[in-house]
């Protein structure tokens, strides 16, 4: 495996799955440009290879909260039923063209009210359109398995709202819930309400930390909130000291607990300083369970088939590598275990099999 030349061609025609992925910071240019123009919504420009160059250009200041604000384009055209049937079936069809096989998609569904829709037909939109888009995905011989998973904003008082709508639809496609924006200043155990629900209604959920904020952040989010994986988790490399772990880290190695790491995202938003000295190796390399993700492929200019050449380009990975991060997404899964394995046995190694 290892001798096999791991080139962009290699790269876009193996499986892959990712768990971090916002829905409001992946639409296609062109579908932001014609949904703003039937809503009357001023874009910054309404070219759309000059709104994509903008979007990563205003998204690379090296802050969290100036990286968010990118997202009034995006929110504004997914406020209606239309757009967000059309949004959700692009993204499936996206993901698909790129190679993967499983994917986890998340949004705050209270973003998307301000056209009148409730919290529940927001839900059931988007699940329409994931739907439409895994039916053409596997009519079209590249199957996609997508899930949901519901986002309360921490810096609002709906999360509870949102964390009932996961209750409520956890047989139709939502497969877990999580809490996004911004980190510092707005802990995770401000909501710790909507996360004991969770629990007593066994619905599995991850929660944004150690981002923008440090240790104390993801102790908060684990160790009082009970989150089974970390969205981004890049500071638990504050916990470590010449390779050696400290309690924090140690336990969320020896519990296995994913990291969705999103490498362009990170740099965009100050939490690390280049591809090649990403935390994500030196943690894949001491056997922390690390998974690869895109976090807002629009915003970030990014698709999984460009964050794994990354990492192959600037921080040395071989096929291997990439394999392992894939085979720990589906192991992290908020899907049964039976199908996570079977996409790993049937789907995933044997496309690694080059």
């Amino acid at each position: 495996m290892t001798a096999t030349r791991v080139d962009a061609d290699v790269i876009r025609r193996l499986p892959k799955a990712v768990l971090h992925d916002h829905l409001d910071g992946g639409l296609r240019p062109a579908t932001v440009v014609e949904l703003a123009a039937a809503v009357g919504h001023t874009l910054p420009t309404t070219d759309p290879d000059e709104l994509a160059a903008w979007y990563f250009e205003a998204a690379n200041s090296g802050d969290l909260v100036r990286y968010i604000a990118t997202f009034e384009h995006t929110l504004a055209v997914m406020q209606s039923r239309e757009g967000l049937l059309r949004v959700a079936e692009e993204y499936v069809l996206d993901l698909a063209a790129d190679g993967v096989v499983y994917a986890e998609v998340r949004y705050a569904p209270e973003l998307n009210t301000n056209g009148g829709l409730t919290l529940a037909e927001v839900v059931e939109t988007v699940q329409e359109g994931l739907a439409a888009g895994m039916e053409k995905a596997a009519a079209a011989g590249t199957p996609v398995r997508v899930g949901t998973l519901l986002c309360g904003m921490r810096m609002f008082d709906r999360v509870r709202e949102a964390a009932d709508q996961a209750v409520a639809f956890r047989d139709a496609g939502v497969v877990g819930f999580d809490i996004a924006g911004a980190e510092a200043g707005f802990p995770a155990a401000d909501h710790l309400e909507a996360f004991e629900h969770l629990r007593r209604e066994s619905v599995p959920f991850t929660i944004h930390a150690g981002e923008a904020d440090g240790l104390s952040s993801i102790h908060q989010a684990l160790q009082i909130c009970g989150a089974q994986r970390l969205g981004h988790g890049v500071r638990i490399t504050d916990d470590i000291v010449d390779g050696k772990l400290g309690r924090l880290a140690g336990w969320v190695r020896d519990r296995r607990i994913a990291l969705e790491m999103c490498p362009t995202s990170n740099l965009q938003t100050g939490a690390a300083t280049s591809i090649a000295e990403h935390p994500i190796t030196a943690l894949k390399d001491l056997g922390f369970r690390v998974t690869l993700n895109t976090d807002n492929r629009l915003v970030s200019g990014t698709t999984m088939t460009r964050e794994m050449s990354l990492l192959v380009e600037e921080a040395g990975w071989g096929l291997e590598d990439l394999r392992t991060v894939t085979v720990n997404a589906l192991k992290s899964a908020f899907i049964p275990f039976d199908e996570r394995r079977a996409l790993i046995e049937n789907v995933v190694l044997p496309g690694y099999e080059l």
